[in-house]
This record gives structure tokens, sequence and C-alpha cells, in this order.
């Protein structure tokens, strides 16, 4: 609704509004009159509605008389609510606080998404794990592609210049060359915070949340990793004064399945475990035992369902390895693989405590005498790293990920037949962590110790492990039988 004010109200509104923290407290009254709305002598706005405060008088002018009676009964409504109003403009209460909240809002800084998300990673930089950083840097990245603005870059130009800018140590220095184009654009062109107001623009980044560059709708815990760490930022834009509200909160995945289990194609069994790790002991015989290094490695995923970035940094103290019977792992330390722009250290492994665990927390695991062979045997022949790790290169450095990765699939070649190893039989290392967990549960062990010796929850246990627990039937009935005593009482 508009309307005209004749230069005296039109004076006393500027004089009252408060356009900041420096104005003036207004001087409120409850003091109010008003009369109908008259009509005067100007053809631009004949209608005029007349009230004073405190004594002064206030006046409004307006085109038609729709218009004039609107805005008498807006007023009438606050005086009826018993509100003060502004000697100075005239105003209700109410209309004060609205005037004072817009100007705020039209002083609140919007920085665009390339500032933004390198002040956000320049603050989160300091406490996060070199894992968080990169999930991090992902989901900025992935969200840029709908707040690139209109004649952006290529997709994947896109995402490798946000990965890159939004590293701390880089700011300040010049972009790689490849880069340079996408990183000046990102810059200057990238939308501002508040235009995720805007429902496509906040629907369009949810959606590159949710699915790949080709299209293709991404794994449900890669969008649910990115969701978080976008949430995450948005808070933070929130704490900031950027925002008011997450502008995806109430946006849902396009895709609500729950997960399925894993795939029981990927499982050995243990006849085939034994297999694999002795075709392990052959790969690269003759050029540094690339393999017998990692029989025992490979172990401890198999048997003891251990991460691979915890194999990797298992020391010998935290190994009891008797001669007879049963060891205990206690582990500590994990070395997940993050990338050397992600690390404090520059080196490619991070040093963190265990995954979902306080970082002075531990986690024993009993181990099978097999595996404790296999350790005492890899102790013998390669004996540890100068800091005390069990498995290292022939340098004494940690073991690659790329390094184990590609005896693993080495010896799928010589334990599978060629229609096994065509298959999605263990495909890759993290997959022995599955058959382990896999026995334990098949052996009887409750979920909650399974988890346990895992090192995740319950929860993922039974969502991702419990129903590959088949051909078990006749088993568990038996075992009801026995509990209520039936098999001691003759049926029939």
């Amino acid at each position: 609704m508009t309307y005209r004010k004749n230069s005296e109200t039109q004076g006393a509104r500027t004089r009252g509004r408060p356009p900041g923290p420096e104005a003036p407290e207004p001087t409120l009254s409850t003091d109010v009159r008003m009369w109908k709305v008259s009509k005067v002598r100007s053809k631009r706005a004949p209608y005029q509605l007349r009230w004073t405060v405190a004594g002064k008088v206030k006046t409004a002018s307006f085109s038609t008389v729709t218009l004039a009676d609107s805005r008498r009964s807006e007023l009438w409504q606050a005086m009826r609510r018993g509100e003060a109003f502004d000697s100075e403009s005239g105003l209700p209460e109410s209309e004060l606080r609205a005037e004072v909240e817009k100007a705020k809002a039209d002083a609140r800084p919007d920085p665009n998404w390339w500032e933004f998300s390198r002040e956000y990673m320049a603050v989160r930089w300091r406490t996060a794990a070199a894992k968080t950083r990169e999930g991090l840097a992902d989901s900025l990245a992935t969200a840029a592609l709908a707040m690139a603005g209109e004649g952006a870059p290529a997709p994947g130009e896109v995402r490798r210049a946000m990965r890159w800018g939004i590293v701390p140590a880089h700011q300040g220095e010049e972009p790689p060359e490849l880069l340079k184009k996408a990183c000046a654009w990102l810059a200057e062109n990238s939308l501002p915070l508040s235009a995720m107001k805007n429902s496509g623009v906040s629907e369009d980044v949810h959606y590159r949340l949710a699915y790949k560059l080709d299209g293709k709708l991404a794994a449900k815990e890669t969008y649910k990793r990115r969701r978080r760490s976008f949430n995450a930022a948005m808070a933070f834009a929130i704490q900031c004064g950027y925002l008011d509200e997450n502008p995806v909160a109430e946006l849902e995945r396009p895709v609500t399945a729950q997960q399925d289990p894993i795939d029981p194609r990927i499982l050995m069994n243990p006849a085939q475990a034994r297999e694999f790790l002795t075709a392990v002991s052959y790969v690269g015989s003759v050029h540094r035992n690339r393999g017998r290094r990692l029989v025992a490695f490979f172990g401890c995923i198999l048997y003891a369902a251990m991460r691979p970035a915890e194999v990797v940094a298992l020391r010998l103290s935290d190994c009891y390895l008797p001669e007879t019977g049963w060891g205990t792992l206690t582990l500590r330390v994990t070395r997940p693989v993050s990338g050397k722009k992600w690390t404090d250290t520059g080196e490619r492994h991070d040093k963190r405590g265990l995954k979902m665990r306080d970082p002075e927390a531990d986690r024993p695991v009993p181990i099978p005498p097999e595996l404790v062979a296999m350790l005492l045997a890899h102790l013998k022949e390669f004996g540890t790293a100068p800091d005390g790790r069990v498995f290292h290169n022939e340098r004494g450095g940690l073991v690659g990920s790329t390094s184990y990765y590609r005896v693993w699939v080495e010896a799928r070649q010589y334990a599978f037949p060629p229609h096994k190893f065509h298959s999605p039989l263990a495909e890759k290392p993290y997959t022995g962590r599955a058959f382990c967990i896999t026995q334990w549960l098949r052996a009887g062990l409750a979920i909650a110790e399974v988890a346990r010796r895992a090192g995740t929850s319950p929860e993922v246990i039974d969502r991702h492990y419990a129903g590959l627990i088949d051909n078990s039937e006749e088993e568990d009935n038996e075992k009801i039988e026995k509990a209520m005593g039936w098999d001691r009482v003759q049926v029939g």
C-alpha cells in the first residue's frame, strides 16, 4: 500500500525513524486522538488524515479515500491494542519496531558464497580433523555449483576452484594457472547468501547436495555427510547474522528409501579368507616382499574387523601376543589418508583418535590364535618401524593406501577363479571388515558386543550386517526350543 504524506508528516517520520543503534530513543505516548478523513484542496492527494500524539498534530494525504480509510483503520487498531505512539513520527510502537528491524536487515553484511566459504573454513580449520576438513570442502564446493551465478565455468572447474580456494593456507596466493579463471569468476560473481532466501536457489543447492556431477543420485551416506556439513555452515551463517534460518532445513532428500544392507556377494567364506591370505604372501615375492609384508595387515582386517587406517597406526605396545591362545589388540590411534593440503603436518596421513570415540579412548579387541601367529611371524621377519609401528614400508614409513590396495587386487587374481575374480567378491580391503563382522554375528555374539569390538554402533550393525545372517533358521529354532524347555518334552 502506498500513500502520499504532506511535508510535515514526511519530515516527522524521517526524524522519528531509528536507522541504527545510534538513533535516539523515541518519545512514546498513549495520548493519541484521531479525526475522520477530510477532503482538502489538492489535485494529487485530496484526502487527508489527521491525528495527534501528545498534542502534536500529524497528517498524511492520500490520492483516494480508500487508501485514507485503510490507513486510518491501521492506526485505529493500534490504538485499540493500547500501543504507544512516537510523538515525533506519529507511528505506533509496532511499526517503529518493524522499521528498526528493516534498518538492521538493510545494514546486515551479505557476503557472496566464495567469501563466506573461505571465512567459514578459516574458523573451522583449527579444530577439525583432516577428513572433516575434506568433507566440509566437498559440501561447500558442491553447493557452489548452485551459487556460482549465471555464466559460471564448467561444474568440474567450479568444484576444483572452490576446493583450492577455501584452504586457509592458499589465501593470498595466486591460484594455479588452470584454476585462475574459475577462482576469479567465483570471487566476483558468486551469489550472496541472501540469494538462498529464493526458493529456486535453495532447492538447487539441495539438489546439488543429493546428486553427482553426472546427474546420478549420490549415495545416501554421501548426501548425509554433505547435508551435515552444509547445515553446520548455515548454523555459522546464522550465528554471524548473515541469515535468519537455514534455507534448506525443510527440504527432504529426493529418495527416502532406507539404505540396503551390505551386498552379500562381497563376502568371502572362511575357506576363501584363508586362501586369500595365502595368495597375499605370493604377491611381489620377487620384488621387495610386497605381499608378505601385508599378510598380517590384511589378517587384522579379516579377523579383528579393524579399519585399514587403524591397522596402519597399530604399534607393538598396543599388542598382547601370547605364544598360545587368544591375544588382544588395544587400539588407540588411527591414521586416515586425507591428502597433504588437509592435514596440519603436510603429510598424506592424519593422526587422530579412534572413530566415534573420545580422543583419549581406546578399544580392546580380542584376536584369535591364527592372527596372533600371523603378527608374531610378521614381527620376526620385518620388525617394527622406528616409532614402534607394526606395519611399515621398506623405508620404515607409513603403509600407503595405494600400496595395500594394489596388493589386495593382485591377491584376488591368485585366490579366486576367473568368474569369482570378475564378481564383487572382496573387491576392496574394507570388505574384509564386513566378513569379520558377519562371522562374529554368525558365531552368536550379541550385536552390542560386535559393535564394541568393531568400533561402531549397534544400530549400524543391525542396519547393515544383521540381514546377512541367513541359513540359521533351524539353529535359531533349536535355541528357542531349548530356552523354552520344549526339547525335553515329547510333543504329540
